[in-house]
């Protein structure tokens, strides 16, 4: 059942005034949005959406609409009840054609007395291909039609400064994967293979709150941890090696993304000195965060703590990036971010020393950008974790 409130409604209302407002700033008058995960975060709508790219969010400087399909219409329609700031719109054409007809709708209408031809309408430059072929070839066909306005992560950077329901849901997305920590390390044992603590894992977390995955997660043991992404497997679990595992629980709409090493009996001495070198990395830059440092500063002092500690250039990723609807967003803790980072911004914190034939390991927490620093919204503890 979904419950619409006055504070859905008026995070929806905010969220559209904002892009209003920065399309504005752009010479922007109306705005297609097609990225769900976009559309989801400006309409406020909860169990809406599901992977699908099937809709399209028209946002011009008087209203929003929204056009979907016979699946997801009566949902929609619920989901937008009340004081109308979304309206929905099921006509059963493609969108390309569904936008050139409300065009030629409002130009017959004088609609805000400005003709199509001068209006110029913004998109994503995320848009599929064939979904920008088909909108140009509705365009061209419409007896008015608005300027096309590339642009680049538009509504993504609008979303990259969270609100504090926003973190409310990551903050109970993440403490379902803290749990989800506390018992997977209950379980392991030396014999089992990557994928059976993947299943196992996964399946706590959907059992206990999660409603889906933030994305498939990583088991990695001994060889394999040398790999950031590697793919859980028939590999056992042995003694004497270390196990990388980074999981989230998606919840409330939003996900959670923690990674943790563990190890399987004593590690040995070079382990111990990576393990170290990894936690301090991750500490110093927690302890850095905070308005006006850049995602590139930080990425540079996780390098250096790391080459400090003996495993200069073993890390080989950026140290981290937002979080929120989507697992990965803006912005970026890495050497392609100069820009500064403001109060509201989700970001990981995950440096990791990754030696090809040996072992890798990883240390991830995720937490908001404060006026004061940094709030980890993780609790699973550094220390090391031996089974």
């Amino acid at each position: 059942m979904i419950i619409v409130t006055n504070s859905m409604k008026a995070q929806a209302a905010g969220r559209l005034a904002r892009l209003r407002e920065a399309a504005a700033q752009a010479g922007i008058r109306t705005f297609l949005v097609r990225d769900t995960a976009s559309i989801e975060w400006l309409t406020a709508f909860d169990n809406v959406f599901d992977d699908e790219q099937a809709h399209a969010l028209l946002v011009t400087p008087h209203d929003a609409v929204l056009h979907t399909d016979s699946r997801y219409a009566g949902a929609a329609r619920k989901a937008a009840a009340g004081e109308g700031v979304i309206t929905v719109d099921d006509a059963r054409t493609g969108h390309g054609a569904w936008v050139a007809d409300v065009f030629a709708a409002r130009h017959a209408n004088a609609a805000g007395g400005v003709a199509p031809a001068d209006i110029v309408l913004g998109i994503e430059d995320s848009m599929t291909l064939a979904g920008f072929r088909a909108l140009e070839r509705a365009l061209a066909e419409a007896p008015a039609a608005p300027q096309l306005r590339e642009t680049t992560d538009f509504v993504r950077a609008l979303r990259a400064v969270k609100e504090p329901a926003e973190v409310a849901r990551m903050k109970a997305a993440q403490a379902i994967t803290d749990a989800a920590f506390s018992y997977i390390i209950t379980f392991m044992k030396p014999g089992m293979t990557e994928r059976e603590v993947q299943v196992e894992l996964e399946d706590w977390m959907l059992r206990h709150g999660a409603s889906g995955l933030a994305f498939s997660s990583i088991v990695a043991t001994g060889a394999n941890g040398a790999s950031p992404h590697a793919i859980p497997g028939e590999t056992k679990l042995e003694a004497g090696q270390c196990v990388v595992m980074d999981f989230g629980a998606r919840a409330y709409g939003y996900c959670s993304d923690m990674t943790r090493t563990v190890f399987i009996g004593q590690p040995d001495a070079k382990m111990r000195s990576a393990y170290d070198a990894m936690r301090q990395a991750n500490e110093q830059v927690e302890a850095a965060l905070r308005p006006g440092v850049t995602g590139a500063d930080m990425h540079q002092l996780a390098e250096d703590v790391l080459a400090a500690g003996g495993f200069a250039g073993k890390m080989g990723h950026g140290l981290g990036h937002g979080v929120g609807i989507d697992i990965h967003e803006e912005p970026v803790l890495s050497p392609r971010n100069t820009a500064p980072l403001a109060p509201g911004n989700v970001v990981t914190v995950e440096p990791g020393i990754y030696l090809e034939g040996e072992f890798g390991m990883r240390l991830e927490d995720f937490g908001v950008v404060t006026e004061e620093g940094f709030d980890v919204f993780t609790q699973s503890t550094h220390e090391m974790v031996i089974l």
